[in-house]
């Protein structure tokens, strides 16, 4: 707030977005208060309003617990400042005058800057609908929980996640104000307002982690409707803990991970001067450009590189292998950088051909970013592949049996489509839940299991037929770099004449139905 006041006398400028955080604590939704904020406040906290809250309480919780329990429950849930820190963060507080005249997402010399990432709907919505149209939803999302504090119906204490379901027993009270009426309606209405959804500016995490082959054609199209060329985003700790580029520099990612208790990183700032990106650690170091986005497909917490991956896989000192209830052998190894458990699957019987490998290479060439690092390793005698096999990975089968997979930073439907086409591509007959594997952390699909793709047909698999496979711009693209010296280059060596052939028919077969 003083450095938005001080700006303009050094000839600068400050604009604020609004981000997840600074709307959760206006809408009431605290998972992420500390205890020592709420205490900051806890000088201008009015003891008068702090018991009759506490009356309030009592009373919504009439017959639950005797009163010590009550009062315990109550000082845990709103300690002291709370009810300070939420008349601060009302639409007519002192923070939350102030935030509601902030943006979502600015542009400035054609790069955007906003807190989680740029969906298909901000396309929709436009520069200026994402911050009119959302901010005003905000602005009377407030307004109204005010007024039912205010008239004693809405406790500050209460979760903002169930006021929508605590008042639509109210909606139709006749014996209601009709400003208290307008209000429950108006809670209700924006309780599914796109500003908190999954897509919507705050929260999309898809620019970071979707495919190329799928999110850089929806990312173009946010571009021109918004008059951008790169967009700068936060919300997602980068996995390297240094800022980051992806999507051929459409993409820089900022969040280093500077809250070091929780994170482990430290405070970057990124410097656009023209064409020019640098960056300067909170030291004051100079840290060249953003660094290209690591491959981390099943890579959990290990930051290594692809190239890095494979040079463990391929020299780690095996510990054990088994095999385990699905029929795999699962083998864990004593690498650098820790031990690492991989799926190891013996070469067909066919000469030249291996198919893991192929699929991981062929994924590889076309950005896919859904195959686990796999090598070509000898174990005991057999030769075969070895596959990096994420740690607490669940399958498909387990995750539809949860319904899980809803909060998926790229969006499942998107990855599975993206998974269609590859596995038209390489002819695969058929993919076992087995095989469809997540990473529960952001619930990343990754593919394994292809030991019956890279037929000798030509055609689409008999499954596939009945399938509108979605296919943008950009899988044309990738789909037109493979041509035949590269596939003969890259996988001469896994795929026989014969398979890679068929392969290069598939590929032109999707060439052709994409124009």
């Amino acid at each position: 707030m003083k450095l938005e006041q001080q700006a303009p006398a050094s000839g600068g400028a400050v604009h604020l977005l609004l981000g997840n955080h600074e709307v959760m604590n206006l809408v009431g939704d605290l998972r992420y208060v500390a205890r020592g904020e709420y205490a900051a406040f806890a000088d201008e906290e009015d003891a008068e309003e702090r018991a009759r809250w506490f009356e309030h309480f009592r009373a919504a919780n009439a017959g639950a617990a005797d009163d010590e329990t009550l009062r315990a429950d109550f000082e845990n849930k709103a300690p002291p400042g709370f009810f300070a820190h939420r008349r601060a963060f009302r639409a007519d507080g002192y923070y939350g005058q102030w935030l509601l005249e902030k943006p979502l997402l600015v542009v400035i010399d054609g790069t955007a800057f906003v807190h989680g990432g740029l969906s298909p709907m901000v396309a929709d919505l436009g520069l200026q609908g994402v911050n009119e149209r959302l901010r005003f939803e905000l602005g009377a999302y407030l307004q109204a929980v005010s007024l039912l504090n205010d008239a004693g119906i809405l406790s500050p204490v209460e979760n903002t996640n169930y006021h929508a379901e605590l008042l639509k027993g109210l909606e139709s009270g006749a014996d209601q104000p009709p400003e208290v009426k307008e209000a429950i309606e108006t809670i209700i209405e924006l309780d599914d307002s796109e500003l908190q959804g999954p897509d919507g500016p705050l929260w999309y995490r898809g620019n970071v982690a979707c495919s190329a082959l799928t999110e850089i054609d929806k990312l173009d199209s946010v571009f021109a409707a918004i008059g951008a060329r790169r967009v700068v985003i936060g919300h997602t700790p980068t996995v390297t803990r240094r800022v980051l580029q992806r999507l051929d520099g459409r993409v820089i990612e900022i969040d280093t991970g500077m809250l070091a208790a929780a994170y482990k990183g430290s405070g970057n700032a990124l410097v656009i001067a023209g064409d020019s990106l640098t960056v300067v650690n909170e030291s004051g170091t100079m840290a060249g450009g953003p660094e290209p986005h690591p491959r981390s497909v099943g890579l959990g917490a290990v930051t290594l590189t692809a190239d890095e991956l494979a040079a463990a896989l391929a020299q780690g000192e095996v510990r054990s292998k088994a095999v385990d209830a699905t029929g795999r052998t699962i083998v864990t190894l004593a690498t650098k950088a820790g031990d690492l458990t991989a799926l190891f699957t013996k070469k067909p019987r066919s000469k030249g051909f291996v198919p893991e490998v192929a699929a991981y290479r062929l994924d590889q060439l076309l950005s896919l970013g859904m195959v686990p690092v796999t090598i070509l390793r000898e174990l005991n005698g057999e030769s075969g592949s070895l596959q990096l096999l994420a740690a607490g990975s669940t399958n498909e089968s387990q995750r539809a049996a949860g319904r899980l997979g809803g909060g998926a930073w790229c969006p499942l439907d998107d990855q599975w489509d993206a998974m269609y086409v590859f596995d038209v591509l390489i002819y695969n007959p058929g993919r076992s839940q087995r095989d469809i594997i997540y990473s529960p952390e952001s619930w990343q699909l990754m593919l394994t299991g292809h030991q019956d793709a890279f037929g000798t047909k030509k055609s689409r698999p008999p499954w596939s037929v009945a399938i509108e496979l979605q296919m943008g711009d950009a899988w044309l693209q990738a789909l037109q770099s493979l041509d035949d010296a590269i596939l003969e280059s890259e996988l001469g060596d896994v795929l026989d004449k014969r398979r890679l052939a068929a392969l290069a028919g598939r590929r032109d077969d999707l060439l052709v139905r994409k124009k």
